[in-house]
């Protein structure tokens, strides 16, 4: 192991996950060089131009930026060898062409919200939470062809508690990732960074659950499971993109709620019209508690019953 030396490191993501690696990085030895991360987008009422969390931050601490639409285009490539990086650091961002991933001396590095080769995919926190997992993790590893198979740099283990949603896994591992991905980085520049192949690690004969993105109808509540399998899947997708059901024929948004095994309900759903809303799975009911009706805001159950009336 040698004396750690200060590495040059363009950093590439999107999202504010990506944000809390970018300021540990910024706030380290290593020097951030630059940032990619996509065009600025219309949002907001005003469909005002508006910058990803990664660019605001690298602008705030005054980082050069390169946006590329295209990832193979002859300019960003010239620009970003410009940077003369030792290592490319990519969070939540796009796949990258080999073109780029296989420029650094070092390297590039990833980041993934799971324990590789668990939930390689676009939504490995969901899936998590949604297939009924007590624990998860973080992993960083070297960019290769195949997207999320690369050598494993380092693992760190988070538990799911029994009732964590999405929105809270997230903003756990955003951190748990930051720490991860600068010991990593560390560990790089000092020489004591070791890989291992991900097939090494998942134990022999055991199935490797995948993380492919969700769609819409991939969120939609199916009644006819356990009320265990209805709650993991309403906590997996809580806050966003968020379960659905359909009340009198109109969507209902759902965003927590309470499991009841062995409550018997008559009907598609039961109220008293004051603060219990139940719906029948095979072992029992769902109590939902927060919830999003179609053309509404979001709302707790006792506002909503406030306004419903049952037909």
């Amino acid at each position: 192991m040698s004396a750690m030396k200060s590495l040059r490191i363009v950093f590439m993501g999107t999202p504010e996950f990506a944000v809390a690696s970018l300021r540990a990085l910024h706030e380290s030895v290593h020097e951030v060089v630059g940032v990619v991360t996509v065009a600025d987008k219309p949002a907001g009422r005003g469909l005002q131009m508006q910058p990803s969390a990664v660019k605001q931050f690298a602008v705030d601490h005054s980082i050069p930026v390169l946006q590329p639409l295209k990832l193979k285009d002859a300019d960003f490539i010239d620009a970003l060898g410009a940077f003369q990086a030792d290592l490319f650091v990519i969070v939540a961002f796009r796949m990258l062409p080999e073109v780029v991933w296989s420029m650094p001396p070092r390297g590039s590095i990833n980041l993934h919200g799971s324990l590789l080769p668990r939930y390689r995919g676009a939504a490995p926190i969901n899936r998590a939470i949604m297939n009924g997992d007590v624990e998860t993790g973080v992993t960083t590893f070297f960019l290769q062809h195949e997207i999320d198979t690369g050598r494993v740099i380092r693992r760190e283990k988070i538990a799911i508690g029994a009732d964590m949603n999405a929105g809270q896994l997230h903003d756990i591992m955003m951190e748990v990732g930051a720490k991860t991905l600068l010991e990593t980085v560390n560990a790089i520049a000092d020489g004591s960074a070791t890989a291992v192949e991900q097939e090494l690690l998942q134990p022999a004969g055991e199935d490797i659950p995948a993380a492919p993105k969700i769609f819409k109808e991939d969120c939609r509540i199916d009644w006819n499971q356990s009320v265990q399998h209805v709650h993991n899947h309403v906590r997996g997708l809580s806050p966003y993109p968020a379960a659905w059901t359909l009340l009198q024929g109109k969507t209902l948004k759902v965003y927590e709620g309470q499991m009841l095994p062995g409550k018997s309900v008559s009907g598609e759903f039961e109220t008293d019209g004051k603060s219990n809303l139940y719906f029948p799975c095979v072992d029992g009911a769902y109590s939902i508690l927060s919830l999003q009706m179609e053309g509404k805001k979001r709302m707790s159950v006792e506002e909503f019953l406030r306004g419903f009336r049952a037909s």
